[in-house]
């Protein structure tokens, strides 16, 4: 299974699935005027993902915005994480959000609620879409 790239856009994330490396990150805005559309590549490869032989899959999360409809495929990618977990994968989901933005934090908590698998909460100054996500404590090179 090759992993892949997709560009964010001024209304999707940015999507980085790495199987080898057993990480998927999403990040950014998500408000597609079909994000099961969007999302659907993403759901499929995760069904591929579990007949892999690896041992977990680290999910990162940080999102600017996100739609309702989107919202409902976040929550079918979250359930489908438990695909994964049920095989004896371990999964981890790092939700990360901006020091400023509770909606955010708590949109995470709630979909966290939901499952048993590790749920981190991360606090970060910016969301990056291209570059990496930046710790609160860090400085700007």
């Amino acid at each position: 299974m090759k992993g892949y790239f997709i560009r964010p856009s001024r209304i999707t994330p940015s999507v980085y699935f790495n199987p080898k490396n057993q990480l998927l990150d999403v990040r950014g805005k998500s408000s597609p005027e079909n994000a099961l559309a969007f999302y659907n590549v993403l759901l499929q490869n995760i069904d591929s993902y579990v007949q892999l032989d690896v041992t977990k899959l680290t999910v990162n999360m940080a999102f600017e915005y996100f739609n309702t409809s989107s919202s409902k495929c976040l929550f079918m990618i979250l359930r489908k994480l438990e695909s994964v977990e049920q095989l004896g994968k371990k999964v981890v989901v790092n939700w990360y959000y901006e020091c400023d933005d509770e909606d955010m934090k708590e949109a995470g908590e709630d979909f966290s609620s939901f499952f048993e698998y590790e749920f981190n909460f991360k606090e970060v100054s910016v969301i990056k879409t291209l570059g990496g996500i930046v710790d609160k404590d860090e400085k700007a090179a």
